[in-house]
């Protein structure tokens, strides 16, 4: 499949990348085939030195454009005009990659409950995947947060040299009980519905609903609901907080699915940059890259001092701090901290 549409005069295409070669996953499993669906926006240009690589979070797709309006399109800092910049669909993911409802080859039918689990290095090795098919040789900068962040690292440990600059945003090298656990709350949530267990795409989608308004108690911080969401009057019920995250419940339900979230979030859960390969400290010290890593002030799910790790045990890194009440998502929003911060990493690497 090959869409391609103009958007502020800047070519974008759609397509599928579709590998008939199995994928031997971490957990032993194998997946037969499988499917990525990835944009891109601009065009290579003559030494083919100007692609930035995008990885999304846990929800979402391979338009980054649209998701990360603030960064990516005409005249913000990644400009298609100056960049090859390419999304792809994560592994898992419901929008046009491999997912649970994919067809398995070997049976027919919809994986949905016997979809392999998955981890980032899985994830990263998809990714790999696509970047030999597209003759990518080499990446000027990869960048991602959260979920995305930690298939990041993990593809830039494999990369090695074929890898300039990445930029992982409110990450870490290792998933952490805390976020575990909130992960799981999550997925019992899920686990409640009783169409869970159901061979249907609408399974487990209320529990989806209270796990989306869970996670996002996660991606805030109490003083930016406490400044958007408390109640001016008197109130006894009803409130504003309630209703936003029943709200942003409902709004995930309609554009993802259960089974997705499941394995993804298991994805995150399983997130370790240092196994097997001789810990963490080990593992990133063997990234060739130059390494700027991102933390939010106010991230309570993936607390600054990880971020501040990553900068400290890579060969070449760089810690930055954005600083928002807006708590965990503040990566998706705060975009004229996070492009002056990329202005300032880039200067650097030019002078040094």
């Amino acid at each position: 499949m090959n869409l391609k549409s103009q958007y502020a005069s800047i070519t974008m295409t759609q397509e599928i990348f579709h590998s008939s070669l199995p994928l031997h996953l971490e957990s032993g499993e194998i997946l037969p085939e499988f499917d990525l669906g990835y944009t891109t926006y601009g065009q290579l240009n003559t030494d083919r030195s100007n692609v930035i690589w995008v990885i999304h979070a846990l929800t979402g797709d391979s338009n980054a454009q649209e998701w990360w309006s603030g960064l990516i399109g005409e005249d913000k800092f990644f400009d298609p005009a100056d960049h090859f910049i390419i999304c792809a669909n994560l592994l898992g993911s419901c929008y046009g990659s491999t997912q649970p409802f994919s067809e398995n080859p070997k049976t027919g039918k919809p994986y949905y409950y016997d979809f392999p689990q998955m981890t980032s290095r899985d994830l990263a090795a998809g990714l790999e995947r696509l970047r030999v098919h597209l003759k990518i040789d080499s990446i000027h900068t990869l960048i991602g947060g959260s979920l995305g962040g930690q298939v990041g690292l993990e593809w830039a440990y494999t990369l090695g040299e074929k890898l300039r600059n990445t930029v992982i945003l409110a990450s870490t090298a290792k998933t952490r009980p805390w976020v575990i656990g909130f992960n799981e709350t999550q997925r019992m949530a899920i686990e409640s519905d009783c169409t869970w267990g159901e061979n249907a795409e609408s399974a487990g989608q209320k529990g989806l609903e209270t796990a989306r308004a869970i996670a996002m108690l996660t991606y805030r911080h109490p003083q930016d609901l406490e400044r958007k969401q408390a109640d001016s009057e008197n109130k006894m019920d009803d409130y504003r907080a309630s209703s936003y995250l029943r709200y942003q419940g409902q709004k995930l339900a309609k554009r993802f699915n259960a089974l997705s979230y499941w394995t993804l979030s298991k994805t995150m859960d399983s997130h370790d940059l240092g196994r097997n390969r001789g810990g963490l400290d080990e593992a990133l010290g063997q990234i060739e890259a130059n390494v700027l890593a991102i933390g939010v002030d106010s991230d309570l799910l993936f607390l600054p001092s990880e971020s501040q790790y990553i900068s400290q045990k890579v060969k070449k890194g760089t810690y930055k701090e954005i600083t928002s009440s807006a708590g965990h998502d503040a990566f998706l929003i705060e975009f004229e901290q996070l492009s002056y911060i990329l202005k300032s990493f880039y200067l650097q690497q030019k002078s040094s």
